[in-house]
């Protein structure tokens, strides 16, 4: 008789998913039975290239964050991604010699900004540990929980130093102006983290997260191609999509299902697969939603232990989206568009202009997609975020151009005051396959609850008779160091494929 090879299934076909399939496939095609599941009609996940305006623009994943010892950076390299003939996002890194204007139409010079920004980056040094702060910075730790309260009490410091005394710019004190541009670098800061509130972020988590040295790029020949690549190697059949996974029973009391596997997974169109393993992949957004049921209601059934429950719950997971505006035809200014650093007032001003959108306010940044480029981005973050997504086409044109207009009142005005014609905007928030962009460190959490996340079910070593191994867990959120990265997801893949080839090797040598 001969024996049925043990049957693996990894749900969702992003960067932490496809890396697995590859590496399973590649290692032990012969030994395991493999298929990857995607709920989507495409694979990549949070992972998308595009097109926008004859550019080409990654509405998810962006930047290779630091080029030395990047396993994607190495990938795109390999596979001839780094070149391209049409133009690309960010293809001249990051701009400089940004243009700030506070609300209002006020161009504040470096002299004033640079400070401020200063102070900001110096902040944010010394909280990752790349500095000691010094006196001139007029703050030490002070056993702060989080990233945002140490920031505002760096500024308190700061300007409680600072000449009191300076002149009004318009509305605005030289005080209040200094706050706001503080603001703008805050707003900023969240865009890195997903963070609705830098309040929320851990403070200590900071000085754990690791960046790869060397430049951050983006990839010319499009992020998908990377995902592409790892998804070449598998043969057909493997991967499928429109498999969307509704819930996953599992044996964490030992015993297997009817055809003696110990896991069943059931999709949204009524038909079931058995498995010996899963690799779950899907988002932290996802997982929080399919944990908060009660009984069996939620993703797992049975439920998944209290730790990782509650390692779930604690963990930060937020909404990051982008937009990218076409100029219109008749405007155009000299030069092209500028990385605009927009000031705003805060929301409790009674100095606000109406004009300007309570969901733009808390954007810090509009700038071309290129040097030169008639496609102009902007970040959004949050609640500001997920409100982009409900918006209408014309309300995104008409409150950016309203914007504009207002931050920058001398630029050439066309009859109709309409700046922008065209609009893409992401919407990460309310895709049901992801809820949300990528996973922080929260006020209450810490990185040890990513390593209770990546624990697979059941562990070795325990009392009872469960098959092992039967739901493995990887993504982004469950990489300790590398978490909210492509590269964090590619380890993450690696680390489960590896947990599972051990597996085999081990039976297969007798030990």
């Amino acid at each position: 008789m001969v024996s049925k090879k043990p049957r693996v299934v990894i749900i969702g076909a992003g960067m932490a998913g496809l890396t697995a399939a590859n590496k399973l496939h590649t290692s032990a095609a012969a030994s395991l039975e493999l298929a990857v599941v995607e709920g989507g009609t495409r694979i990549g996940g949070r992972i998308s290239t595009s097109e926008f305006s004859g550019d080409r623009i990654e509405q998810g994943a962006t930047w290779i964050h630091g080029i030395d010892g990047s396993p994607v950076y190495k990938i795109a390299e390999d596979t001839n991604l780094l070149a391209s003939d049409q133009p690309w996002e960010c293809m001249d890194g990051t701009l400089e010699d940004p243009v700030t204007a506070a609300e209002g139409g006020h161009a504040l010079s470096p002299a004033f900004v640079g400070p401020i920004s200063r102070l900001f980056n110096n902040l944010m040094d010394f909280i990752q540990g790349k500095i000691d702060l010094t006196a001139e910075h007029c703050v030490v730790s002070g056993g702060e929980t989080s990233v945002g309260s140490f920031l505002r009490r760096g500024l308190a410091a700061y300007l409680d130093k600072e000449n009191k005394k300076g002149t009004p710019v318009g509305c605005w004190s030289k005080r209040s102006l200094q706050e706001a541009v503080f603001a703008m670098h805050e707003s900023i800061q969240r865009t890195y983290t997903s963070a609705d509130d830098l309040c929320s972020l851990d403070y200590n988590a900071e000085k754990d997260y690791i960046l790869f040295p060397g430049e951050e790029i983006t990839i010319a020949g499009g992020y998908s191609g990377v995902v592409d690549h790892l998804a070449s190697a598998l043969p057909a059949g493997v991967l499928q999509l429109g498999r969307k996974v509704e819930k996953i029973e599992w044996a964490p009391a030992g015993g297997v299902r009817g055809d003696g596997r110990p896991v069943t997974l059931h999709f949204s169109d009524g038909t079931a697969m058995s498995a010996d393993h899963v690799i779950v992949t899907v988002s932290l957004g996802v997982l929080k939603a399919g944990t908060t049921g009660g009984g069996g209601s939620g993703l797992f059934d049975p439920r998944l232990p209290n730790c990782k429950a509650g390692a779930i719950s604690r963990l930060g997971y937020g909404v990051v989206n982008k937009v990218f505006l076409r100029l219109s035809p008749d405007y155009f200014p000299a030069g092209g568009f500028p990385l605009l650093q927009m000031v705003f007032h805060p929301s409790d001003s009674e100095l606000r202009n109406p004009k300007i959108p309570q969901w733009i306010r808390r954007t810090s940044f509009l700038c071309p997609s290129y040097r030169s480029s008639r496609a102009v981005l902007s970040w959004f973050t949050g609640q500001e975020a997920l409100e982009l997504e409900k918006l209408s086409d014309d309300e995104i044109i008409g409150g950016f151009s309203r914007t504009v207009s207002n931050l920058l009142p001398s630029q050439h005005q066309n009859e109709s005051g309409q700046k922008f014609d065209q609009v893409l905007r992401t919407q990460w928030g309310s895709n049901p396959l992801f809820l949300g962009s990528y996973s922080y460190v929260a006020v209450g959490s810490s990185i040890d609850d990513m390593d209770t996340l990546a624990e697979p079910l059941p562990k070795y070593g325990g009392v009872d008779t469960a098959p092992p191994l039967q739901i493995l867990f990887a993504g982004e959120a469950t990489h300790k160091t590398h978490y909210s990265t492509t590269h964090g997801a590619y380890f993450s893949g690696l680390r489960e494929a590896n947990r599972l080839l051990k597996h085999y090797n081990c039976i297969i040598n007798g030990v």
